[in-house]
């Protein structure tokens, strides 16, 4: 009989849901915190971007949780259900058929036991970071906070340590400013697969676990043959979003919220966007001083995330790419970013009025591998020397320039097959100053057409050439077609230089 009463219970709490939607449909709203945000574009629109954003520029993410543990990368809690897949094979032969072993038995199995939140908060603080992210739930739907409306929590299950609390506590600690993503609004559809079952062999016909409605919290209800979309039309899913991510800004207010996605469900999302920022502003005395960020252009409402990729040219509104320096989720044998790579991606970024969130592949257990602290180090070593050049800088006139070899570089999401040279060069400003990087050690005397004393960039003679984290002499002539820097005898460890440029007064 115990499944009769789960379902007579999801049945009332979806009447309940229904009930609450068609009550804020005739007062025209959520439950917003009172504020001068409403759910509209033209208010949000009021925007302002806080200066601790625009100067931070680099942050660390931690996109961690229980798909960690099979080490098999990223989506595993919906690959696993999905008998082409790779991860079929390998949860069948680990753990067992997901009729019988589903994603469910894999929370137990995340005791994250090496996970030192302040320690790795101290190392990504001397990395360079000045904000830090927390996985908030992903995709499977699981939450990583202290959650009172969803069972599904790392406090009741798991490692059973509020993980979103603790790394703020850490990120609080160490100066750094603390933000926390979303990725639920994806989460209705994106499970569904859990709720099939194999279409050939000897389970064929079987139901995986999560078509049992006595887990019905977890992998959700069916949707409809035509909920397909990367976010789901179920007005009923849309409202235990709101209420679950409203839950998380309430309990944590972090100061920075990512959304895995487009502004999710028009109104919806945009109630929830105004009462992120009005809950900020009551707190801060009339100061709003939050972030949001998801996966569509911003027109000034929000900072416009784009993943593993870059822009082509400077936006006039600030941006974030978030990448990581591997999968998404630890997997064994994955190759990572080199230090290299991640300060040419960040330098490139930050010349165009964007920051770079990096997600930090964790083990399972949530320590890091040895060539993971090494990469860290290297970033350390670059960030430490060439900061001022990063670090509260606003873009110049003009973003760069850019080589032969990279012109043919596709800008946009999920592209990060460009390669920079020496002759990729990019430049920041900050107090009269400008800063100048190549993308790669230089072979030859640096020409930087847009100094030159014809160039309509620049109007003031150069005065002052220095290489940063570097004591040697810089030799330097302004010419007609470009400032020409002689190639010094001797560059720093690393592989981006960056010239500290100054002009007469």
């Amino acid at each position: 009989m115990k499944p009769y009463y789960v379902k007579l219970g999801v049945l009332i709490l979806s009447l309940v849901f229904v009930t609450n939607v068609t009550f804020y449909g005739q007062k025209g709203k959520l439950p917003v915190s009172d504020g001068p945000f409403k759910p509209t574009d033209e208010s949000l629109q009021q925007n302002k971007y806080p200066e601790w954003f625009r100067d931070a520029k680099f942050g660390i993410w931690s996109h961690w949780g229980p798909q960690a543990v099979p080490r098999q990368g990223d989506w595993y809690a919906r690959r696993m259900y999905q008998e082409k897949d790779p991860a079929y094979k390998y949860h069948n032969e680990h753990y067992g058929h997901p009729s019988e072993f589903g994603f469910k038995d894999i929370i137990p199995l995340w005791k994250a036991e090496k996970w030192d939140p302040e320690k790795l908060m101290a190392l990504y603080k001397k990395a360079g970071a000045k904000y830090f992210v927390s996985m908030g739930t992903h995709h499977d739907n699981f939450f990583l906070w202290n959650s009172n409306i969803h069972r599904w929590n790392a406090v009741k299950m798991g490692p059973k340590k509020d993980v979103v609390g603790l790394w703020q506590k850490a990120a609080i600690a160490q100066g750094l400013k603390f933000g926390v993503s979303e990725h639920l609004g994806a989460s209705f559809t994106w499970f569904q697969d859990a709720h099939k079952s194999d279409t050939q062999g000897p389970k064929a016909g079987v139901p995986y676990d999560g078509a049992n409605p006595v887990f019905s919290d977890l992998y959700h209800a069916a949707t409809t043959p035509d909920d397909k979309g990367w976010l789901t039309n179920n007005l009923v899913f849309q409202i235990e979003w709101f209420s679950s991510i409203r839950e998380l800004i309430d309990n944590y207010h972090p100061d920075l919220l990512y959304s895995d996605s487009g502004m999710p469900f028009e109104d919806v999302g945009r109630s929830l966007i105004s009462h992120f920022y009005n809950q900020d502003i009551t707190r801060n005395n009339g100061s709003l001083n939050v972030v949001y960020t998801c996966k569509q252009a911003s027109g000034g409402k929000w900072v416009e995330d784009v993943e593993r990729g870059v822009k082509d040219t400077a936006s006039l509104y600030p941006w974030q790419t978030d990448t990581s320096i591997g999968d998404w989720y630890y997997r064994t044998g994955q190759k990572y970013k080199s230090a290299n790579e991640v300060v040419q991606m960040l330098v490139d970024i930050v010349s165009k009025n964007g920051n770079l969130l990096l997600n930090v592949v964790q083990t399972p257990e949530g320590d890091l591998e040895p060539d993971m602290l090494k990469i860290l180090e290297e970033i350390s070593v670059w960030t430490t020397a060439n900061g001022e050049g990063i670090y509260g800088t606003r873009p110049w006139k003009t973003f760069g320039e850019v080589s032969a070899e990279s012109k043919a570089f596709k800008p946009g999401r999920f592209n990060e097959n460009y390669k920079f040279n020496s002759k990729d060069i990019r430049f920041t400003t900050k107090d009269g100053i400008l800063y100048a990087f190549c993308l790669g050690i230089p072979t030859e005397d640096i020409l930087i057409r847009s100094l030159g004393k014809n160039s309509k960039v620049t109007e003031k003679p150069v005065t002052s050439v220095k290489m940063l984290g570097s004591d040697l002499k810089i030799r330097w002539s302004q010419t007609s077609s470009g400032l020409v820097i002689k190639k010094p005898s001797k560059f720093p460890s690393w592989q981006v230089p960056g010239f500290k440029i100054e002009f007469s007064k």
